[in-house]
C-alpha cells in the first residue's frame, strides 16, 4: 500500500474520470471503446490550438520546465549560500573551534557554486553541489 487513496483498489473497481453521471463503472460494465473514442481529447486539444502541432506545445512545455528548474536550482543555491555565510559569521564571533566557521564557509562556497551551475542550466550538477554544500555545513554543525 503506497498511501495513495486508489492504490489498494483492484482494477475492476477503479472509476473512470469520464463516466456518465459520476456513477462508478467497473471493467466488466465498460463498453468496448474504439481507438477513435480514446483520441477525442486529443482532437479537442488540437481544436483549441487551431492547427498548431503538439510537438511545438511539448517543446514550449519543456522549455518552461527547464526555466523553472534553472530558477529553482539558482534560488536554492543562493539561499543556502547565504545561510552558510551567516552561520560562519555567527560562529567566528563565538567560542566555537576554528574548524566550525571554516566548515560553514566552505559549505556556503559550494552552495554558491550550485547557484552558478543552476543559473547556467546545469541543474543536476547544481543539485548535487547543493547537497554536498549542505553536508559540509552539517559537518560544521557536528564539530560545534
Amino acid at each position: 500500500m503506497s498511501g495513495r487513496p486508489d492504490s489498494d483498489l483492484t482494477p475492476d473497481t477503479q472509476t473512470s474520470p469520464d463516466t456518465a453521471e459520476g456513477a462508478p463503472e467497473t471493467m466488466e460494465d465498460a463498453p468496448e471503446r474504439a481507438p477513435e473514442d480514446l483520441s477525442e481529447a486529443d482532437d479537442e486539444h488540437d481544436d483549441e490550438h487551431d492547427g498548431e502541432h503538439d510537438d511545438e506545445h511539448d517543446g514550449d512545455l519543456l522549455e518552461e520546465q527547464a526555466r523553472r528548474a534553472r530558477w529553482a536550482a539558482a534560488g536554492t543555491g543562493i539561499v543556502l549560500a547565504l545561510a552558510g555565510t551567516a552561520a560562519a559569521l555567527l560562529r567566528v564571533s563565538g567560542t566555537a573551534p576554528a574548524l566550525v566557521p571554516v566548515a560553514y564557509a566552505c559549505g556556503a562556497a559550494v552552495c554558491a557554486l550550485a547557484a552558478v551551475l543552476g543559473a547556467r542550466g546545469r541543474t543536476r550538477r547544481a543539485l548535487w553541489a547543493a547537497v554536498a554544500g549542505v553536508m559540509i555545513m552539517a559537518l560544521g554543525d557536528q564539530f560545534d
